[in-house]
């Protein structure tokens, strides 16, 4: 089952940065985090009500609190990257310290990864560096990108950690999820503030009514980022952290693949060749686990 749940965990993550990204190119990085969280944080508190979720708070809501400060950090770095870049190559790079920070959690942990695992795990991080394609060191992907990209990725390395400590069951993963979005909200609601403050209009070009008609697609970011989070923490739950953490961190292939056929970006030989170690990488990580 922790396979299926990584790769549950991929899927949905693809389809939310790639929302998030078209949404970034049409309205502020910060409107997109605090609409979409709200909107996610809506549903949940509606499913923590219905599920009794709020009888397991306890001193591990505290990781989930944690997550909930720093996502909006990385959410925001990583949707002006995409907004900025072309998502084929910010994708992948942004899933690499999504892999190092819970492998090296899981590590320190005591988890000893079998061989084919291993192998697997390999894999997987070649074909995710090599669908960024070769033009990290070029002139066009610019080094405001480059440096944004870094920053989410540890950021998301950092929540997939705290997450997966913050629940050890199904009702008590909705709260902490719950949690989550609220201090989302509440650290991206401050930031949106001070921006506008500073004269950065928090709507889009045609005010209040744009905003609506882009609620549909907002809520369908944040609901499936919530999704993909819960399933990373059952993931992580049911099986070694390791493998959990490279299989969920195979997203960028789907986020590449979206941009290919929605966006018609181009895929290049070295991202064709990365997606499918990504796949193999994927398959020894299934079958060893």
């Amino acid at each position: 089952m922790t396979a299926v749940f990584a790769l549950a965990t991929s899927l949905l993550w693809g389809l939310a940065d790639f929302g998030g990204g078209l949404l970034t190119r049409r309205l502020q990085a910060l409107t997109v985090v605090v609409v979409s969280q709200a909107l996610a944080a809506v549903v949940l508190g509606a499913i923590v009500l219905a599920t009794g979720g709020w009888r397991e708070a306890g001193p591990q809501l505290w990781f989930a609190v944690g997550a909930g400060v720093v996502g909006p950090t990385a959410m925001l770095c990583f949707y002006r990257a995409l907004a900025l870049g072309p998502m084929g190559v910010v994708s992948p790079l942004a899933s690499f310290g999504t892999v190092l920070v819970p492998l090296g959690v899981g590590i320190v942990a005591g988890e000893r990864p079998g061989l084919l695992q291993v192998t697997g795990m390999l894999v997987a991080v070649v074909g995710v560096v090599l669908a960024g394609g070769p033009r990290i060191s070029g002139a066009s992907v610019a080094r405001r990108t480059i440096a944004l990209t870094v920053i989410s990725a540890l950021g998301f390395g950092a929540v997939m950690a705290l997450i997966s400590e913050a629940s050890t069951t199904v009702t008590g993963l909705f709260l902490a999820l719950f949690v989550q979005r609220l201090c989302n909200v509440a650290v991206g609601g401050v930031a949106l503030y001070a921006s506008v403050r500073r004269g950065t209009p928090a709507l889009p070009e045609g005010g209040l009514p744009a905003l609506r008609d882009a609620l549909p697609a907002l809520g369908f970011v944040g609901i499936a980022d919530v999704a993909a989070n819960g399933t990373y923490a059952l993931a992580a739950q049911s099986g070694p952290v390791t493998i959990a953490a490279v299989l969920a961190s195979l997203y960028p292939v789907v986020t590449t693949l979206a941009a290919l056929g929605i966006l018609k970006e181009r895929l290049r030989a070295v991202q064709t060749a990365g997606a499918s170690l990504a796949l193999v990488g994927s398959a020894l990580l299934a079958s060893g686990g």
